[in-house]
Parts: C-alpha cells; sequence; structure tokens
C-alpha cells in the first residue's frame, strides 16, 4: 500500500483488522478489503444563510481540514463518513453562528464575536466539531470562518449603523481630549501662578478654551 491509506478487512461479515503498512501486504484472500484514505483532507463548506445571536441574517461559510483517525468507525459507524462529514460540518456551523452576535454594535457586552473573535471562534468550531464526528472516528485539525458577512437585505443598514458609531466614538474622543486639555491648562497656570483665578473667571477661561478647542 502507499503511504498514509489503508485497508480496512472483514471476514465472512466480522470485522478483522486495519492494514496500516506501507508496501507489499499478504492477507486472506476470503477477507474483503475495503480502501480508506488516511491523508488530510479540505472541505471548503458552502456559504450558509443563518442567523447571528441577536436575529440578524447574516452569510458565514468554513473551511475545513480533517483526516480519518479511527478506520472501524468510518466504515462501520455510520452509512458514509463523507457525506456525514459534509452534513455534520454545516450543523455546527450554523449552531456557532447561533452561539454568537456578528459584532458587539448591538451587544456591547459580548466577549465573543463571529467578526472580531476569530482566534476563539475558530477553536469552537474545532471542538464543536470533534464532538459531533467522534462517532465516525474522524478528527478534526483545523477549522476557520472563510466567509462572514450580513445578509444582503440587511447589508446596507448595518454599514450605516456601523458609520454613526463610529462617528459618535470620534466625536467622545474629541470631548475628552478637549476637557483634558483644558484641565491641564488650568492646573499648569494655578501651579506657576501665572494667574489668579477666581470661580467665575476659571468658568470663562473653560468656556474659551474649549470654544477654541
Amino acid at each position: 500500500m502507499n503511504p498514509n491509506e489503508s485497508k480496512v478487512l472483514t471476514l465472512f461479515g466480522k470485522y478483522a483488522g486495519t492494514v496500516k503498512d506501507n508496501g507489499l501486504c499478504w492477507v486472506n484472500p476470503l477477507m474483503k478489503k475495503t480502501h480508506v484514505s488516511l491523508r488530510a483532507r479540505n472541505l471548503n463548506g458552502q456559504s450558509l444563510k443563518v442567523n447571528d445571536k441577536l436575529g440578524n441574517p447574516i452569510e458565514i461559510a468554513a473551511v475545513i481540514v480533517w483526516q480519518v483517525e479511527e478506520t472501524a468507525k468510518a466504515t462501520f459507524e455510520v452509512d458514509d463518513y463523507i457525506k456525514y462529514i459534509n452534513i455534520q460540518s454545516e450543523a455546527a456551523v450554523r449552531h456557532l453562528a447561533g452561539m454568537c452576535p456578528y459584532d458587539n454594535i448591538e451587544d456591547g457586552e459580548a466577549t465573543i464575536t463571529l467578526r472580531g473573535g476569530a482566534e476563539k471562534v475558530n477553536e469552537m468550531l474545532v471542538a464543536e466539531l470533534n464532538d459531533r464526528l467522534d462517532k465516525a472516528g474522524i478528527k478534526v485539525i483545523e477549522a476557520r470562518i472563510s466567509h462572514l458577512a450580513y445578509a444582503p437585505e440587511i447589508a446596507g443598514a448595518m454599514l450605516q449603523r456601523q458609520q454613526a458609531t463610529a462617528v459618535v466614538a470620534a466625536r467622545k474622543q474629541i470631548v475628552e481630549g478637549a476637557v483634558g486639555m483644558v484641565e491641564l491648562a488650568l492646573a499648569r497656570l494655578s501651579e506657576k501662578a501665572i494667574v489668579h483665578l477666581d470661580e467665575d473667571r476659571k468658568a470663562a477661561m473653560v468656556s474659551n478654551l474649549l470654544v477654541v478647542l
């Protein structure tokens, strides 16, 4: 046999073992031999339209690297392990999308988002897939989100919301910066004793500085 290939052997319907050795092997000619590849393979999942944790429609797809780890399970525990992987992978991606929000615009307390928590999301996907595919003797080596976007019907509205949020955040930062500069200016004036300011003159100076800034 070639490297990373195996033969699952059965004798009169009874599992007799798996041959994984390279090169020429001799087995009982009465045994049925089923070929199972042990090489790592890619599954490029199709784009799915699902709802995130907050109910927003999104499009998501994943790329999965997997290989057969237990040949007996892959051959006898499921009817068709290739089809089983495809279906369970789609189910895992749908379940993952429903566990996390797309981003934290609407859910400011979200610690993990599909958009911002790529590494953690990928780890969650690998764990979910390994749990689902263990029955078929499949090991997931790597899984990552390959496509993520809002569904077309809400993409425009969500872009406007993101832009508005960015504008508000920028204004907040500008105000905080201006207030900090005014505080520093008043503190330095008092420290250097350049001018004595009563409360009314402080208020007037604060107003003038904020207008200038």
